[in-house]
């Protein structure tokens, strides 16, 4: 059967959107569309295998290096706009060439694509919205465009009622989650899938959601979650913006749906291998060696984590604590910059390190330098709970796995995110009570969090209760979205 159109993907540059990304594309396949996944050329080993070679889904590398087009056919991206406090964030500033570079390669693309004998001009655009800068180059070609939300629909509503700050306002949140917007009115929060941490202070109050502008000109939007998990988030958004929004996740690996609840994920079927001190099968047979529901994994994910302060505080805290753990260290942990590789560049301060705590724990604790196998430890009997930044996909695998969560969040729409797990799912804790940006993280905070986590019987029935919602696979809820938004786009 011929294919009925094409679309395209464009992620962010981080592994935490580039995942749903490509599920996204697969599930688009299902609906026999074609696909075109447009990457920067250094994510080139991101791209696993089997996404390669998918028979609707094309990869289209852009290198960071290449000549920009002729004067008459360059383009001129958009000013980025500055932030609160009228300097530049992570999406800004000294990262606006790897953006002009990259745009550059897409108008290039699409010019190709759209006036080549032959080609078939796409049907739209689904773009992350931390790519929002890219829409003039496919609004140039008029190729309408879909705002792409990697993260939840909490952290967009959270947003939006802060900085309308009316008690008319919030009516739709659940009471919990409205009360903690009273009681912190002056800490605005980050955007979805922000990359500096909330800005603004006291004096300045909520300032107006950037997701707002991203997604301005998008004939639609679509969410990585489902009504079974944030429905009251989700129909407040769509309340409040004149634009359909359709739930389409939470876009995980298609083995993660097919599996069943107490079989064993490997991460090597669906993801691309990366380099790690240890292999998936060393880090099976040390759980294996673990009683049931016993270790405690650690993890804030590629893109972010605690300061070098901090990350000494935990390495004193898992060694005080009774627990045995998997505690994964990225290259660069503690540092204030991108992690390597973001942007092509793989060129970084050497970052935290536990030396000589490895010896003093002996076979307690397993220390995974580099990339570890997130949805095999996930699924694995042996594993009791999460320390967790609340990265969105991080927290749907955890959920999906009915894993208690821990919540340490580090920047932006992470706080929203754990407390959305603590307060709304009541399915973990927050290491601090309060949990707000710039607040210190000690060892006995952490050693009375997970303490508080492992032995709470509540939270552990409640995050078995939650993954039941998952246990007949892919929800319902999010397919027949994807059946309204292919209905949209195919008018």
């Amino acid at each position: 059967m011929e294919a009925i159109g094409d679309i395209l993907v464009l992620p962010f540059y981080g592994q935490g959107h580039l995942f749903p990304c490509m599920e996204l594309c697969k599930k688009l396949t299902c609906f026999n569309f074609k696909v075109t996944l447009i990457i920067p050329s250094h994510l080139s080993s991101s791209i696993p295998p089997h996404v390669r070679h998918h028979s609707l889904i094309q990869v289209v590398e852009i290198s960071g290096t290449s000549t920009p087009p002729p004067p008459h056919k360059a383009i001129e991206l958009p000013a980025l706009p500055p932030n609160e406090k009228g300097g530049h964030g992570f999406m800004h500033g000294p990262f606006s060439h790897d953006h002009q570079q990259l745009g550059q390669g897409i108008d290039t693309f699409l010019l190709k694509r759209c006036n080549g004998a032959g080609q078939t001009r796409p049907i739209c655009a689904a773009v992350d919205v931390m790519m929002s800068w890219s829409k003039e180059i496919f609004l140039k070609y008029e190729i309408p465009f879909v705002s792409f939300f990697t993260c939840g629909a909490c952290a967009a509503a959270m947003e939006f009622a802060a900085w309308k700050n009316h008690a008319d306002e919030m009516k739709g949140l659940p009471e919990s989650m409205a009360l903690d917007i009273k009681r912190n009115r002056h800490h605005p929060g980050g955007g979805p899938n922000r990359q500096n941490e909330p800005s603004g202070g006291v004096e300045d109050g909520p300032q107006k959601p950037r997701w707002l502008d991203e997604v301005e000109g998008s004939i639609t939007l679509l969410i990585n979650t489902c009504h079974d998990l944030e429905g009251p988030f989700i129909d407040y958004v769509a309340n409040q913006i004149e634009k359909p929004i359709w739930c389409v996740g939470p876009l995980l690996p298609e083995t993660y749906w097919k599996s069943t609840s107490s079989s064993i994920l490997h991460d090597h079927e669906v993801r691309s291998n990366r380099q790690s001190n240890f292999t998936e099968e060393e880090v099976m047979q040390w759980l294996n060696s673990k009683s049931q529901g016993s270790v405690i994994y650690v993890s804030f994910g590629s893109e972010v984590g605690p300061s070098l302060v901090e990350y000494a505080q935990l390495a004193d805290a898992l060694e005080a604590s009774n627990h045995p753990f998997i505690w994964v260290i990225q290259a660069g942990s503690g540092r204030h910059c991108p992690p390597p590789g973001l942007f092509g560049d793989g060129q970084q301060e050497e970052g935290y390190y536990p030396h000589g705590l490895d010896e003093r724990i002996g076979n307690k604790g397993l220390i995974i330098k580099g990339w570890a196998p997130q949805l095999l430890i996930l699924s694995h009997p042996s594993t009791g709970g999460f320390l967790s930044h609340c990265g969105w996909n991080s927290t749907m695998e955890a959920i999906g796995r009915g894993i208690p969560i821990l919540a340490w969040p580090i920047r932006g729409d992470q706080f929203h995110d754990a407390k959305l797990v603590a307060n709304y799912l009541k399915m973990g804790h927050m290491i601090l009570l309060g949990d707000e940006p710039g607040e210190m993280v000690k060892k006995d905070d952490i050693v009375q969090g997970i303490d508080k986590m492992m032995k709470d019987e509540g939270v552990h029935k409640q995050a078995m209760a939650l993954r039941s919602i998952f246990q007949s696979g892919y929800p319902d809820s999010s397919m027949c979205s994807f059946k309204s938004f292919i209905q949209l786009i195919s008018k």
